[in-house]
């Protein structure tokens, strides 16, 4: 069963898994997932959105994984205050396009070039990362609160 947060949870005594890179960050993972699943349903887009709504929908739906999986090791784990505020700064960005990109799957369904139940699967994903994005944002912004300041060489 898994907890509330919809992620499994790591049995009591065993540390958390290192992030060594940002590819092992779940919501890049899953934001990489939706990425590729909006660029095949702009597919179907007639060819006039070419360069309108289907660029934008690609567009936003790239930045996500783009700007959330700006973070390296250190980033992630909050060892750098510094860091943790710049990736803090790209994981507001990649909600902003979150959202940008819940707009464009609305404006698509309404005009009939996405099906209803693709729309919904894809709102789907984006909630379920936008919550991700959320948990890691609070996370991080108590780690970089709770940190000193870098000394400066």
């Amino acid at each position: 069963m898994l907890p509330q947060s919809g992620q499994p949870s790591i049995p009591e005594g065993q540390a958390q898994p290192r992030v060594q890179s940002y590819r092992d960050l779940a919501v890049w993972q899953k934001a990489v997932d939706l990425a590729v699943e909006c660029y095949r349903a702009t597919q179907g887009f007639p060819k006039h959105e070419t360069y309108g709504l289907s660029a934008q929908f690609q567009r936003a739906a790239v930045s996500v994984p783009a700007n959330s999986g700006f973070a390296s090791a250190s980033d992630a784990e909050g060892r750098s205050r510094q860091h943790t505020r710049e990736f803090l700064q790209h994981l507001s960005i990649a909600y902003g396009s979150l959202a940008e990109l819940e707009t464009h799957i609305e404006i698509a369904r309404r005009l009939g070039y996405l099906p209803t139940d693709t729309a919904e699967a894809l709102h789907h994903s984006c909630a379920t990362i936008g919550r991700m994005l959320n948990g890691l944002q609070n996370s991080l912004s108590k780690r970089a609160a709770c940190s000193p300041p870098s000394v400066a060489n």
